[in-house]
């Protein structure tokens, strides 16, 4: 008996771990009028910006405000595609391939794409 309950904890140990392991990057994949785009948790689009280098952020003080970053927790690790970059002020972004994600404030809903082409730089991050 002990030895089955040692395996069933085991097992719902391994369970936790690989959903722990899954949950990764706060990123998904939605439909919108411009075909499918990657999304934050909370079903909002996510852009990014051409300024941008891999792994370098140029999108600080007014910039972030109306394209706020979308930001790594502490302890995120890189998974995949997608990883953890450092800004300037030391905070942590997300990015796909190495190109920081950012949302944009004039977005009011899930699905929204209103900030794809603005000014020329800001573009749909795509699966």
């Amino acid at each position: 008996m002990t030895s089955l309950r040692r395996l069933a904890a085991m097992a719902v140990l391994c369970a936790s771990a690989t959903a722990a392991l899954a949950a990764g990057a706060p990123i998904k994949t939605v439909d919108t009028a411009k075909g499918k785009v990657l999304a934050g948790d909370n079903g909002m689009t996510l852009y990014t910006f051409r300024k941008d280098m891999k792994g370098v952020s140029n999108c600080e003080d007014k910039c972030a405000a109306n394209w706020p970053p979308l930001m790594a927790a502490a302890g995120a690790k890189d998974e995949g595609g997608y990883s953890v970059i450092t800004r300037k002020d030391g905070s942590k972004q997300w990015a796909k391939d190495g190109m920081p994600l950012y949302f944009w404030i004039k977005d009011t809903k899930a699905g929204d794409v209103t900030g794809d082409g603005v000014n020329g730089v800001w573009d749909l991050a795509k699966p």
